[in-house]
């Protein structure tokens, strides 16, 4: 790393659908400062982009597209490490299928779809264990059954490449999904106690 903890710039995307504040205090536990923003020099300047979302994949694309925020995501994107978390991961990909077909930011390959778990609940919600696919740094304090927290209705289809961590709900469900520097985690790490601090923590130190 570069640069220590509390020296580096973290943007926390603000663009209407995120859940920001228990981002940045799940990075000031961890002695790092996120700057919730909308703003794009503040974007451009950053040294790492957290794109936190709750809610549906149409609504979030349309408001990053009215704060003009879609290009400049993913123009940085490829020059820092972003972290993508729930609804901030599913739009990394190229369309989604919540309630209508609609681009996303086509960052990694593939698409979000409803998830398919008949005589489960859905959406998948509460604690669920991990399983290490694809060892990277983002997984380095991570061990198989370790549990973190979910809820969501759609889930990522993508090449086994791009999964580092998977979950079980019926089918496999990507968990921590990877493109390069481009990270998204389906589940909630700054809900997630230990293992999702220790996650973040991995994000810090990238």
């Amino acid at each position: 790393m570069n640069e220590t903890k509390a020296n580096q710039k973290i943007a926390i995307i603000d663009y209407g659908a995120g859940n920001l504040f228990s981002v940045k205090n799940a990075l000031k536990f961890l002695g790092a400062d996120g700057g919730i923003t909308a703003d794009k020099a503040a974007l451009r300047a950053a040294d790492k982009l957290i794109l936190p979302g709750v809610g549906a994949f149409p609504d979030a694309m349309r408001m990053l597209d009215e704060r003009g925020l879609t290009d400049v995501i993913r123009v940085e994107a490829r020059k820092k490490p972003l972290l993508g978390i729930c609804l901030g991961m599913q739009i990394l990909f190229e369309k989604g299928y919540e309630f209508e077909e609609t681009e996303g930011l086509g960052l990694i390959d593939g698409y979000v779809d409803r998830i398919q778990a008949p005589g489960l609940k859905i959406p998948h919600m509460g604690w669920d264990d991990l399983t290490i696919t694809n060892p990277s740094p983002m997984t380095k304090t991570v061990k198989n059954g370790d549990m973190v927290y979910f809820v969501h209705s759609y889930k990522a289809v993508t090449d086994g490449k791009n999964i580092s961590l998977a979950a079980a709900y019926g089918q496999l469900i990507p968990a921590l999904v990877r493109k390069g520097g481009i990270y998204g985690a389906q589940f909630h790490p700054e809900k997630s106690g230990p293992v999702g601090l220790g996650i973040l923590q991995s994000f810090l130190e990238l």
